[in-house]
């Protein structure tokens, strides 16, 4: 059996195991529709990715679907994070036809954005009822950092490379956060959207977790078919263990994803009536986060961890049973991959 063919069917398991113990408290919070719209979208994006071996065929397919699913969607901040980690985001050139080398650099999270949050912010912009953007003081701070962002990009290089930068900037940066700040109104819109993070982020750990287990990248072939370069996804041992990256493309996005995902879950665990499935959800979130062996997403769990007891009850004297565990732990990290490193 081919490697792409295997790598698939390992990838389509796990992700099955995932929704079947995950979809009924899902359902809690998100439609039926939309939860089964969401999964079969993912299902036909993944398999695409891997048996589709021309980049562009994929990015027909990919916008089709993307198109179909979120004209019908209830919220598309939530199909955007449902969607974000099919594949991973290596780039390719759309080519200038002679006139210049060319156009604009494409990769699957920019078709994302473009094919989900692009029309909903036009749907946002012609509604009128959604404050314009500029209007607050994070707006502010955002276009200040987008026009110098893109006027320093201009003194290093050409006007045709600087327009480049500024469109990567608007579908990487501006889309997102003008969509989610805008479309998010309610406390159910707000927990349907953590819901579907947190979701496709279990489907993530537990790819990572079988990744250090066995030794093997699972979103690797995708790339080698269709021929794209990309400068992440390699193999990254540590001490013996693979530092699994999933489709992130590196084990510290892949552990900054993790402790993103674990805040959610905290989050949204009071809507979970299983206090078993709550305890499996959190323990698969911690094993996709130790998995990529990151010390700096490490930190940023412990830091996490503090401020999240600061603003709980009674937040010194349980802050000081963590720190006492902590220093019992020690001996015991001293021993794990890359623990002593």
């Amino acid at each position: 059996m081919p490697e792409h063919i295997k790598d698939l069917t390992v990838v389509l398991v796990l992700a099955s195991l995932v929704w079947f113990f995950a979809s009924r408290p899902a359902l809690a919070v998100i439609d039926s529709a939309d939860l089964s719209r969401r999964r079969n979208a993912w299902l036909a994006l993944t398999i695409g990715s891997f048996l589709i071996s021309n980049f562009w065929v994929f990015a027909l397919l990919a916008v089709a679907l993307l198109s179909f699913a979120a004209q019908r969607e209830s919220s598309r901040v939530a199909l955007f994070f449902s969607m974000l980690f099919v594949m991973p985001a290596a780039s390719v050139e759309v080519p200038g036809f002679g006139v210049i080398n060319y156009l604009i650099a494409l990769d699957y999270l920019r078709l994302l954005s473009l094919a989900v949050l692009l029309p909903a912010w036009l749907k946002l912009a012609l509604r009128g009822d959604a404050a314009p953007f500029g209007r607050t003081g994070p707006d502010k701070l955002l276009f200040a950092f987008l026009v110098l962002s893109t006027v320093l990009q201009l003194r290093e290089t050409s006007f045709t490379d600087t327009m480049r930068y500024a469109f990567n900037l608007f579908v990487d940066i501006f889309l997102p956060y003008v969509v989610i700040s805008r479309s998010l109104r309610t406390l159910h819109d707000f927990r349907a959207a953590l819901f579907a993070f947190v979701l496709a982020a279990l489907v993530l750990a537990l790819v990572a977790v079988a990744e250090t287990l066995f030794f093997h990248l699972f979103y690797r072939p995708p790339l080698v078919r269709m021929g794209l370069t990309w400068s992440f996804l390699h193999y990254l041992p540590r001490n013996g263990m693979l530092r699994a990256a999933g489709s992130t493309g590196h084990p510290i996005a892949l552990g900054y994803v993790m402790i993103m995902a674990i805040g959610f879950f905290v989050f949204i665990k009071h809507y979970i009536a299983s206090p078993r499935l709550r305890f499996f959800g959190m323990a698969l979130l911690l094993a996709g986060f130790v998995a990529p062996f990151s010390r700096g997403p490490w930190i940023g769990g412990v830091v996490f961890l503090v401020v999240f007891i600061l603003t709980g009850a009674e937040p010194f004297k349980r802050l000081a049973k963590v720190l006492i565990a902590a220093l019992m732990a020690i001996p015991l990290l001293t021993v794990l991959p890359g623990g002593h490193a």
